[in-house]
């Protein structure tokens, strides 16, 4: 892929307001810590990462008129990222992402996206317009979904002319929006990021090995797949029969909060440097591994 060609991130554009205490909690504690806001949403954590990795990156999403809203675009042309294509409402507010983090991982997180679900097929537009396509030529270049969009949305991307060409990257944003990726099971072009428990949600099974979970999932129509599975082996498997699997490093865990998002942007910029299935692997494990390891910014 050329340099003028960018790389289009679609999906939640958003402020991530994340709380970490230093020590375990458990429900209904009450801790000390640190509460940061930071730019977020699955679709923006990947595409400021692609950015870290050189590559020119676009953004489509819903953003609201407000003022979190300009701060937001403010912050995101200031990293380099294209927001041109942004759909931007004085009706809608800026989402927001809530998460609750401590030494044993994430407690719990509210994903409020509700202006991208109420935006719809205007934050695709520009692809039907003319642009950066149109339905008689098509996106070709790489694209970046996010299970964020709404699940009709995400039906017609599987399934319509207007991403027939692209190559899809695609993430379901979290286990309880797996199920609307369904639609890409049979999808030629469609590679899917996925958690062992998201790819479970996809095949109906309790697979306990990612390289299971993997094969099963290449078994029900999928193209190829990459499942993670936390400290434990992380497998890539592909309908022509390719499988891997390799163990990310050991590091301490001091964010999770798009940990998930780091992996598939430094996947995708390793394949666009030209490295092979294990390299681009292994190399995103090793700058995920960096991720989690360094404190909240």
């Amino acid at each position: 892929m050329g340099k003028s060609t960018p790389i289009l991130c679609i999906g939640s554009v958003l402020w991530d307001i994340i709380g970490r205490a230093p020590i375990k909690m458990n429900q209904g504690e009450d801790m000390p810590g640190r509460v940061t806001r930071l730019p977020g949403g699955v679709a923006m954590n990947i595409a400021m990462a692609l950015a870290g990795f050189g590559a020119q990156v676009a953004l489509l999403s819903a953003v609201g008129k407000d003022t979190e809203g300009q701060e937001l675009v403010n912050a995101a042309e200031k990293m380099g990222l294209n927001t041109e294509f942004l759909f931007r409402s004085a009706d809608l507010p800026t989402d927001r992402y809530m998460a609750i983090e401590a030494q044993n991982g994430l407690i719990a997180a509210i994903a409020d996206a509700h202006s991208l679900e109420a935006a719809g097929m205007r934050v695709l537009e520009p692809l039907i317009d003319g642009r950066l396509a149109s339905p008689a030529l098509p996106w070709a270049g790489l694209v970046v979904i996010d299970g964020n969009l709404p699940a009709d949305m995400l039906q017609m991307i599987a399934s319509g002319p207007l991403f027939a060409a692209s190559d899809l990257r695609i993430v379901p944003a979290s286990p309880g929006k797996a199920e609307r990726l369904k639609g890409f099971l049979g999808h030629k072009n469609a590679v899917l990021y996925l958690n062992l428990a998201e790819a479970n949600l996809l095949c109906s099974a309790h697979h306990t090995q990612t390289s299971d979970a993997a094969a099963a999932l290449i078994a029900l129509g999928l193209s190829r797949v990459l499942i993670t599975n936390g400290r434990m082996a992380t497998s890539e498997a592909r309908a022509d029969g390719f499988m891997q699997s390799h163990l990310p490093p050991k590091v301490p865990v001091n964010r999770v909060t798009g940990a998930g998002d780091m992996f598939m942007a430094a996947h995708i910029a390793e394949e666009l440097k030209g490295e092979n299935a294990e390299n681009a692997l292994t190399s995103a494990l090793a700058a995920t591994a960096s991720y989690i390891s360094k404190g909240a910014e």
